[in-house]
């Protein structure tokens, strides 16, 4: 879709964004206030797998008029961040970014596409110069926005105990090439991390690989860590028996901020968002950071919270749903907490912290001839992005409430003083849920040991990597 003019303005300088966020220790915080920021996130792949078009220069962050539908809804149910997962670093991204910003919400992009991520079976073969090259693109492409939260160099790259021996250390090779870039070419600093599959055999040597103290000043450390978990099933779960005070206790020690960066398992349905007390309460928040609910769009995997066909939105119960549960949580409260702002060490890397059989050990990380110079002179051409001047908030596309009443006058509220949105912020009655069982509810399987992607799995398009390199950029 073409950016309409009477969407668009010229470009400004003077257009108020949300405040790019600091990390110390193991939280996010806000800068002006200090206070500790939790992740509120929604994974927003609007169109799948089939919303991705190279030669179209289509993503998710592309149509402003989708986004401004997307963010006016995301707004009345209080979320904060999008993390978007197929992102073409040569489409235009201005309007999407700056819609999301003024909503007062963050983005955190992963920087991998299907056919340009690495292959969990055999790395060596997926990482090389068009790669790079490409994620070297997407951060050139988001970079210049104040809300890019955080790259993520790699989704669930570790996708079972069988690819354990190698594929650490290519993950932790791509980290340090984005670090690098980004301290030789950004303004700022942007955190760089790994999405992790809930593969809770090997979440300790995860975790400790990628985010020990390698030394040698060789930037390879992961600046967050995030893992996209699914073990919290059904109205009888809790925080013991679905293995979140595993989680949280395996982590307790972490020097980086963690969060989800996909939850809300589907197993038996009606999903309840019951998690969200304990991800956002006591149980949690002193080592978590939040989390980013798995996804907005219904498709074949049956997680989505909205139902799209053509430029009509209906939402699903789970939106309702969820929107009920954060109306139950104080959210000023949870977003006003001080930061501790303390300085953690890592732990320097030694092969006695991997205790899983055949896990990687060696330190050593692989390196691509023409890395030191692809870096150094930057990508070519060179993606640039920057805000843009929004003359219309107000949603032209339809939506409908789930028992399938239009939702009238709905719009993106501009937040002030250049806050992050905040669940209370913005009054939309959404209307209520559907008569019990109904396509509302969501349906389906998914332990959490599996790609949470889906179709954005690397190893099924590593045969087709190299074909297709330069296809994607």
């Amino acid at each position: 879709m073409q950016l309409s003019a009477a969407l668009v303005a010229l470009a400004a300088t003077s257009v108020s964004a949300v405040k790019p966020l600091k990390i110390q220790g193991n939280e996010f915080y806000d800068p002006d206030s200090g206070n500790k920021f939790q992740v509120v996130g929604m994974a927003y792949q609007p169109g799948g797998s089939s919303g991705y078009n190279a030669e179209k220069l289509q993503d998710p962050l592309s149509d402003p008029e989708t986004c401004m539908r997307d963010a006016a809804l995301m707004q009345a149910i209080g979320i904060n961040t999008v993390r978007s997962y197929n992102l073409n670093p040569n489409a235009n991204h201005d309007a999407c970014a700056s819609i999301f910003n003024a909503a007062g919400i963050y983005m955190i992009i992963d920087v991998n596409a299907p056919q340009m991520s690495l292959d969990a079976a055999k790395p060596w073969e997926s990482y090389y110069n068009a790669y790079l090259n490409r994620t070297f693109a997407v951060v050139e492409a988001f970079k210049g926005y104040d809300n890019t939260l955080a790259f993520f160099s790699a989704n669930e790259a570790i996708d079972s105990t069988n690819h354990t021996e190698f594929t650490p250390g290519y993950i932790r090779a791509v980290t340090r090439d984005l670090r690098q870039y980004i301290k030789k070419h950004s303004d700022r600093d942007i955190p760089v991390g790994y999405s992790a599959a809930d593969i809770r055999d090997v979440l300790p040597e995860t975790y400790h690989y990628l985010e020990c103290d390698n030394g040698k000043n060789d930037m390879s450390e992961g600046e967050i860590f995030a893992l996209n978990s699914y073990s919290w099933c059904g109205p009888k779960a809790s925080f013991t028996n679905s293995g979140y005070q595993n989680i949280t206790n395996t982590l307790k020690d972490t020097h980086v901020p963690v969060f989800f960066s996909e939850y809300g398992c589907n197993e038996d349905p009606p999903r309840l968002w019951d998690e969200t007390k304990s991800l956002y309460g006591d149980d949690m928040d002193k080592i978590f950071s939040g989390g980013i609910i798995y996804q907005w769009t219904e498709d074949a995997n049956h997680y989505g919270i909205v139902n799209i066909t053509g430029d009509k939105l209906t939402l699903m119960d789970d939106y309702t749903r969820i929107k009920s549960k954060f109306g139950e949580l104080n959210w000023k409260n949870i977003q006003g907490q001080k930061a501790a702002k303390k300085d953690i060490k890592a732990p320097k890397c030694d092969a006695k912290m991997i205790k899983y059989p055949g896990f990687e050990k060696n330190f050593t990380l692989p390196v691509i001839d023409g890395t030191d110079k692809l870096i150094s002179d930057g990508v070519n051409p060179k993606p640039s992005g920057k805000f843009i001047s929004i003359d219309n908030y107000n949603v032209k596309m339809s939506v409908f409430d789930a028992q399938g009443n239009a939702i009238k006058n709905l719009k993106v509220v501009p937040q002030k003083d250049n806050q992050f949105n905040i669940y209370g912020n913005v009054q939309l009655d959404t209307g209520k849920t559907s008569d019990g069982k109904t396509s509302g509810d969501s349906k389906g399987g998914k332990n959490g040991t599996d790609n949470a992607a889906g179709l954005l799995h690397p190893a099924v398009w590593a045969a087709a990597m190299p074909a297709l390199a330069m296809l994607a950029f």
